[in-house]
């Protein structure tokens, strides 16, 4: 293929750079301890017969989140939704080296769709990746230009097991150059189901160089291995010299509530709702997080059986870091639960520490056992 006819491959999403591929190509032939970690595949199928789960079917949580000590995917569960353990002792299911470009991810958000599909994806960054040796400079682009932790892609993760799951690695720059050629970051991408459209949607921070941030969507196509429309502003805050990060939408009733990080004093997270999934979310500026430190990475999770939601969120500014917690029946009142293992708060983590932007799905008892037996130590 000639260079051109590459080039223009690449940035319609129907080719990866070569690169990629022999990264990809090592990924999938790294060598693994049995039952030690989830495993790419070139591709997946559903079961016949499968359908999706309803609600008396719900049994679990399933956890996802990255520490920044290994820049890695770490899964943990629970069955109550207040104690969680982690499937591997601590350790990686998915080791983030060999996943990018820039060999470690962050940011790591799970999701079934009404195909009973499971949709993972993730931010492409390595913020210690000079001090791991794997590279010579401290981000990926100069940050006198292109700003703290600057990155170009996201990863996309499909499976229906949860074990075995397809990778692609979406460019932004390359996939919509006219409009994203200067792309200054692409962090925290998360999911949902657009009924109107029927439709994945993917959201994520983004800005232009180095700067300010604000949040964009985009629809994926069938395969969730690439971005079929150019991403569009889904939200920015009001006063744009500030920066909005790590969107959250979740769908009550008929309202869209969308929570993020506001980048303005009092620094935390805030809380918009919308009629419409990507537009319309009317901003509120009154701080939701009972935080006296920094905090970041807002996820809305319901309990099973219940009306109640929990709001999660990565209290960074904690030395070490830790996961807050608040519980809302209405979203406008919020108890706070504290942090995993503080004393008083009934969030419990049993096996590890220092958990880092994720999210939490629910879970059937079999697909609960099917990643313990995966797990399951010889």
């Amino acid at each position: 293929m000639k260079r051109r006819e590459m080039t223009k491959a690449i940035a319609a999403g129907l080719m990866m750079p070569f690169a990629f591929c022999q990264q990809t190509a090592q990924a999938q032939s790294r060598p693994a301890a049995a039952g030690r970690q989830l495993r790419i595949v070139p591709a997946i199928a559903p079961v016949a017969g499968t359908r999706a789960p309803a609600e008396q079917d719900m049994q679990a949580y399933l956890f996802v989140y990255f520490k920044d000590e290994t820049h890695s995917v770490h899964f943990a569960t629970s069955t109550d939704g207040y104690t969680f353990t982690d499937l591997n002792d601590g350790q990686p299911v998915l080791p983030g080296k060999g996943l990018g470009e820039q060999q470690g991810v962050r940011d790591p958000h799970l999701m079934r769709g009404p195909d009973n599909a499971f949709y993972m994806s993730m931010t492409d960054l390595h913020i210690y990746a000079r001090d791991a040796g794997l590279r010579s400079t401290e981000w990926e682009r100069p940050g006198e230009d292109y700003g703290w932790g600057n990155n170009r892609a996201l990863i996309l993760m499909k499976s229906y097991d949860l074990v075995n799951w397809t990778h692609a690695l979406v460019r932004i720059d390359q996939l919509f150059p006219a409009d994203y050629a200067d792309v200054g970051a692409a962090w925290a991408p998360q999911t949902i189901f657009d009924a109107e459209k029927n439709q994945l949607m993917v959201y994520f921070t983004t800005r232009h160089k180095g700067g300010q941030n604000y949040l964009v969507y985009a629809y994926a196509n069938a395969a969730y291995t690439t971005l079929e429309t150019t991403p569009q502003q889904l939200f920015h805050y009001p006063d744009q010299t500030k920066s909005t990060i790590d969107g959250d939408i979740t769908r009550v009733g008929n309202k869209y509530h969308l929570f993020y990080v506001a980048h303005d004093a009092p620094n935390g997270l805030r809380h918009a709702v919308s009629d419409r999934i990507n537009t319309g979310y009317q901003f509120d500026p009154r701080k939701i997080d009972p935080e006296t430190v920094a905090c970041e990475a807002p996820m809305v999770w319901r309990r099973i059986g219940s009306k109640n939601y929990v709001l999660m969120y990565d209290v960074f500014g904690l030395k070490p870091n830790n996961m807050g917690f608040s519980e809302t029946a209405d979203f406008t009142t919020f108890k706070n639960l504290g942090r995993f293992n503080d004393a008083g708060s009934p969030m419990r983590a049993t096996n590890f520490s220092g958990p880092k932007h994720g999210s939490v799905m629910h879970i059937t008892a079999a697909e609960l056992a099917r990643l313990k037996a995966h797990f399951a130590r010889a």
